[in-house]
């Protein structure tokens, strides 16, 4: 399925910000970021199986800061697309309507992932008046058991409580923002859910159903190991569980896409050609800062390689943007992903998941 066209003040569809990068590039990047990925928080509140935070500390706990948020707004005060999470959940966060209402009013289109647990009937009020687009709920299981094997503890049903509150909210308001999507982690483990997860979102109310790639470490750690991910390792059992969520989603008229733009049979796709890191565009599109300030390459290098130090690329705290972003450290990262020894960040895109 092919994303839709949402306006924006460059004119560019903010939901396929990283194709808006020409075939003839360099080490330098002849535009400003058309997406910024602000990690509001590193703060989470669950110990889900398949992200790194669970298994060692990323960055000393904090919430970003108001001034650190405006600092990095405002140097890309027309930037079209913007995500408001990183590793932390989002809804942690007091100033969260705040800073949303801040981007709106700058013409950005604003979302975030979140674990849905703190969506309670008083912040959810908050996120409608905020002007928020999207509001993507990571739930990666239909029932309480399996989602207590992938998340950690048992909260699915406070869960599915909250977003059929939610939804029910937006209906009686006549609300169509933010649109309400949700997401489950493709695990060998779990993939039999994905048609009943599909029958989960019609029951709440909700309209789009995403599968998400499973990033791993090289050595795994919970879940997050090659034996669970789905990417080049279909079986033919497996590819029947997709059709079967493909069918149960036409038949409710729910969209059933996979992260990255992309449908759930590409997804888990072996990338084409013999450098499928090289097709990537978000070091020339995309600038994500963690809570504390540090550029990252993107959002999947949290989980790609251990340690900030080995691939910060500035820091907002003390250099511009701008400095940041045509700097020596991304000139070399652009320079690396466009070889045959990309950096480390990047090296497994297309090879062990998808881009």
């Amino acid at each position: 399925m092919s994303a839709d066209k949402t306006s924006s003040p460059t004119g560019v569809d903010p939901r396929r910000y990283f194709e808006h990068a020409g075939s003839d590039l360099g080490v330098t990047a002849a535009s400003d970021p058309v997406c910024l990925y602000i990690e509001t928080t590193n703060r989470c509140n669950l110990l889900c199986t398949t992200c790194p935070r669970t298994y060692e500390d990323m960055e000393p706990p904090a919430d970003m800061s108001w001034e650190l948020f405006t600092g990095i707004v405002d140097q890309f005060p027309a930037v079209p697309r913007v995500v408001l999470h990183g590793i932390g959940e989002p809804m942690l966060v007091r100033s969260l309507p705040r800073m949303i209402r801040y981007l709106k009013e700058r013409g950005a289109y604003v979302l975030f992932n979140t674990n849905g647990t703190a969506l309670t009937p008083k912040k959810g009020q908050q996120l409608i008046e905020s002007g928020l687009d999207e509001l993507r709920v990571s739930l990666d299981a239909a029932d309480r058991a399996s989602f207590k094997a992938v998340r950690g503890v048992d909260y699915f049903d406070r869960i599915v409580h909250y977003v059929r509150t939610f939804t029910k909210r937006q209906r009686a308001l006549g609300a169509e923002r933010p649109r309400v999507s949700l997401w489950l982690t493709g695990l060998k483990e779990t993939l039999d859910q994905l048609p009943a997860f599909i029958e989960l979102a019609h029951s709440l109310g909700v309209g789009e159903v995403y599968l998400q790639r499973l990033v791993y470490f090289p050595e795994g750690q919970g879940m997050a190991h090659p034996d669970s991910a789905l990417f080049e390792n279909l079986t033919a059992a497996e590819t029947g569980l997709l059709r079967a969520a493909e069918e149960r989603a036409q038949a409710h008229g729910i969209r059933f896409d996979a992260s990255g733009a992309t449908e759930p049979g590409t997804s888990v796709k072996k990338g084409t050609g013999v450098q499928p890191w090289s097709l990537c565009r978000r070091p020339w599109t995309v600038m994500y800062f963690t809570a504390h300030g540090q550029a990252l390459p993107c959002c999947i290098a949290p989980f790609a390689v251990r340690g900030y130090e080995h691939i910060s690329l500035g820091d907002a705290t003390q250099e511009t943007l701008r400095a940041i972003w045509n700097g020596e450290r991304y000139q070399a990262l652009r320079k690396a992903l466009m070889s045959d020894r990309p950096a480390a960040s990047c090296a497994n895109c297309g090879l062990r998941w998808s881009l």
